[in-house]
């Protein structure tokens, strides 16, 4: 098998670019691109990573590139940004070096107290990259500053009780013949910035996690890495906070190999993941396979309900090599997600059901834009968003555009979700929604809740007596339900 590199993907680019050919999407989709970043005058560049939607609303998100222009960073070293349901974007922070650089590569975390927190790839302190918090309001606090040879950080989670974890892609234990940078760590790290290395990869249980982690509803946390187990084509990992990991599967090509992005837990306690190759179709020259989508039980029982179908030399229909992209369950119960080639040749939007049909609802390269790097997020007012990094419009900065912020919808309701999606009796929650001011009942799965609403938020606590259970607002409008079901723990 081959690993494509920055260069591969570039020549990719100009070859498809003089060969796409026009494809159309489904009807019941309607695309919009809300923005197209420019590199200029602070404006961002190359969003590698996809958005989060905020309490207020908004959605935001990071760039790999642009922002403010300084002796360290000519091109600019990346920003933090807000944008509307209907486009209008905001810079809220430019990094500088000194507080990270070269952009983070992963979606932000807004955390339970309003804050968003993330990780950049490079830059702060010790050049290894930083772990930040930023208001709505764009006040950037460095909270810790991460080793040079600790690895890169890729993504983080809030857990349950707090704290935040997350995996780097290298670090740890060296292995000079398989990891000679480290095969890579999982780490927790305090709102405060405590850090706790809790397992370091040995190659033979995991090398390399591309992706960061899910928190499951048993307590625990699950997580791919590209590299290691026993046939050295990936692995999916569960581990405790404490620290104690199982390596529930070993990829071995037929099934896929190289899963690059985060899993997600189904409504059904089922996991669900992509791989980057592998699988039953062998289409794709540089893979042996052209990618899959799987699911796991939390017994680690791996199943492959599809495998993608490339038709030709470079279109391979399959997430990229750099891609951090999974999957998201929306709210009619289907899988949406996005592949870095495939359609016109410059990537698709697709829904699969959990029993492995798939339907391509949009190909990029007809609106200039190109290359989804990470996957979607469903806004409360149904329609999904998203990023790509290359497209936008050509300009001096960017010679292929510097890409894209978009939202597609396929016709599902607007709903309610809350931050956090689990707690005990009397945990602070916030429930994220639109048209919320109005709003004249609270009720955790038939319990009554006291609350306080705001136009897109609403400020509760969980009830006495109440289970777990799906959450419901009423308002004017009528009455919304939450998206995944709340989890009372005890």
């Amino acid at each position: 098998m081959r690993t494509l590199n920055l260069s591969d993907i570039l020549r990719i680019v100009l070859l498809l670019s003089c060969v796409a050919m026009p494809i159309a999407m489904p009807a019941q989709a309607t695309f919009s691109v809300l923005v197209n970043f420019s590199g200029k005058d602070g404006d961002g560049a190359i969003p590698y990573a996809g958005l989060v939607q905020g309490t207020d609303g908004n959605f935001y998100g990071t760039t790999g590139y642009g922002g403010a222009v300084s002796p360290t960073c000519r091109y600019g070293c990346g920003t933090v940004f807000k944008i509307t349901p209907a486009g209008q974007l905001t810079t809220l922070h430019s990094f500088d070096r000194t507080d990270g650089g070269l952009g983070p590569n992963a979606p932000l975390v807004q955390a339970t107290n309003g804050d968003f927190y993330g990780t950049t790839s490079t830059g702060g302190a010790n050049g290894g990259g930083t772990f930040f918090k930023i208001t709505r309001e764009g006040d950037l606090t460095t909270i810790y500053n991460f080793e040079k040879n600790g690895g890169t950080s890729v993504g983080l989670v809030q857990g349950t009780d707090g704290n935040f974890y997350g995996t780097t892609l290298q670090g740890g234990a060296v292995i000079p013949q398989t990891c000679p940078y480290g095969c890579g760590t999982v780490f927790k790290i305090t709102p405060r910035g405590k850090l706790s290395i809790l397992h370091r990869f040995d190659f033979m249980d995991g090398d390399g996690p591309h992706a960061g982690l899910v928190q499951g509803t048993d307590g625990n946390f699950y997580g791919t890495t590209v590299y290691g187990g026993t046939n050295n084509d990936g692995t999916v990992f569960k581990i405790t906070p404490e620290g104690t990991l199982t390596t529930l599967h070993s990829f071995d090509g037929t099934n896929g190999f190289e899963p690059n992005a985060p899993l997600v837990q189904a409504r059904s306690g089922r996991f669900y993941g992509t791989t980057l190759g592998g699988g039953a179709n062998h289409l794709c020259s540089y893979y042996d396979g052209c990618g899959t989508v799987f699911e796991m039980t939390p017994a680690g029982k791996l199943t492959t309900i599809y495998s993608f179908a490339g038709t030709g030399l470079y279109d391979y229909n399959v997430l990229s090599y750099f891609a951090v992209a999974g999957l998201v369950q929306a709210t009619d119960g289907s899988f949406y997600g996005t592949t870095y080639d495939g359609g016109n040749g410059f990537g698709t939007v697709f829904e699969i059901t959990a029993q492995g049909t798939l339907t391509t609802l949009y190909s990029f390269g007809s609106n200039d834009d190109a290359y989804p790097l990470d996957g979607l997020v469903q806004g409360t007012d149904g329609s999904f968003y998203g990023t790509t990094w290359v497209g936008g419009g050509f300009n001096g900065l960017c010679e292929y555009g510097c890409g894209t912020v978009f939202s597609i919808s396929v016709g599902l309701r607007p709903f309610v979700k809350t931050n956090p999606t689990s707690g005990k009796v009397g945990t602070r929650v916030t429930i994220l929604g639109n048209n919320l001011a109005g709003a004249t009942s609270v009720i955790f799965n038939g319990t009554m809740a006291r609350f306080k609403a705001s136009d897109t938020y609403i400020s509760t606590r969980v009830p006495a007596g109440t289970t777990t259970g799906t959450v419901e607002v009423t308002t004017p409008g009528g009455t919304l339900k939450s998206n995944v079901p709340f989890r009372v723990t005890k």
